[in-house]
């Protein structure tokens, strides 16, 4: 692991975040994105959705460093300043970014960041698999921040959306394994995402369990993780309505969970799945009260 400039508590925020070079035991490569305010009072790793680069989350840690949280924004492999690209080549699941990915992060928050607070995070996808994390590692954190962030399960969904989503859930992984990787640009559904990482995300969504391939099932230690919960709930998103992010929390038993439900009028921006990200203070207000 190596920084590129100042990772210390105690430094200014640089607007455009601080980088952290970080390379992981199978040679993948990639920047964690840091804003460190004066004397943070905790620290957070933020998830991203499924195929959003970690920048697009400048302005809410610009937000969070503005109200005393140290926020490391993580990059998921295969985005952004990622070394590599999912192709027919190229190939990973859930297992290497639980168990390696993640973990160099954490090692690099916990380096830049020391004695804080654990705050761990995400949205949309990168929620799910921070709730995974604590399946793997109940002690990873001590406070999970969730936004925009539901289980794919499909039962989990409005009674509209369950008669075309089992269907979607088997032509997306189908359509990666044919291509190579999930064609997600074009679909208008994440990015270039890797075969593995489609498989293991639709073995949840077509049977409502958390595991993964080479990891196996996830949920139990998930069930033991005594950790505090806040979630906000955007008003217009169907992608992660109020009952998957209720089903999501049913694997996380021992949380005690606040949840909010932010409308267009509080975020100053429609609120659906992404737009809360270009005008982030009302969510930045919620998770740092």
């Amino acid at each position: 692991m190596t920084a590129q400039g100042p990772a210390r508590a105690g430094d200014a925020v640089d607007p455009l975040g601080t980088t952290i070079a970080l390379e992981t035991t199978d040679g993948h490569r990639f920047e964690l994105l840091a804003c460190i305010p004066d004397a943070p009072q905790r620290s957070l790793l933020w998830l991203p959705a499924l195929g959003v680069a970690a920048r697009h989350y400048l302005p809410f840690a610009q937000a969070l460093a503005q109200r005393g949280v140290a926020v490391f924004l993580h990059e998921w492999r295969g985005h952004g300043s990622s070394s590599l690209r999912a192709g027919r080549h190229c190939d990973w699941g859930y297992r290497e970014l639980l168990t390696r990915d993640v973990p160099a992060s954490e090692a690099a928050v916990a380096a830049a960041a020391p004695g804080l607070p654990r705050v761990a995070g995400g949205h949309s996808l990168g929620g799910q698999l921070a709730c995974c994390r604590l399946g793997l590692d109940p002690d990873a954190f001590d406070t999970l921040w969730l936004a925009g962030c539901g289980a794919p399960y499909w039962r989990a969904f409005p009674r509209r959306q369950r008669l075309w989503l089992p269907l979607a859930y088997r032509a997306l992984p189908w359509l990666a394994d044919r291509a190579g990787s999930l064609p997600g640009r074009r679909l208008g559904f994440g990015g270039n995402e890797a075969r593995g990482v489609m498989r293991d995300w639709a073995g949840t969504a077509t049977s409502g369990r958390y595991a993964a391939v080479g990891l196996g099932d996830l949920e139990a230690a998930m069930a033991a993780a005594p950790v505090q919960v806040r979630a906000v709930l955007l008003e217009r998103d169907w992608l992660a309505p109020a009952s998957s992010l209720r089903y999501l929390l049913s694997k996380l038993p021992k949380a005690r969970a606040e949840v909010t439900t932010l409308d267009a009028g509080t975020l100053g921006a429609p609120a659906d799945h992404f737009q809360w990200m270009k005008s982030p203070e009302a969510v930045a207000d919620w998770f740092s009260r």
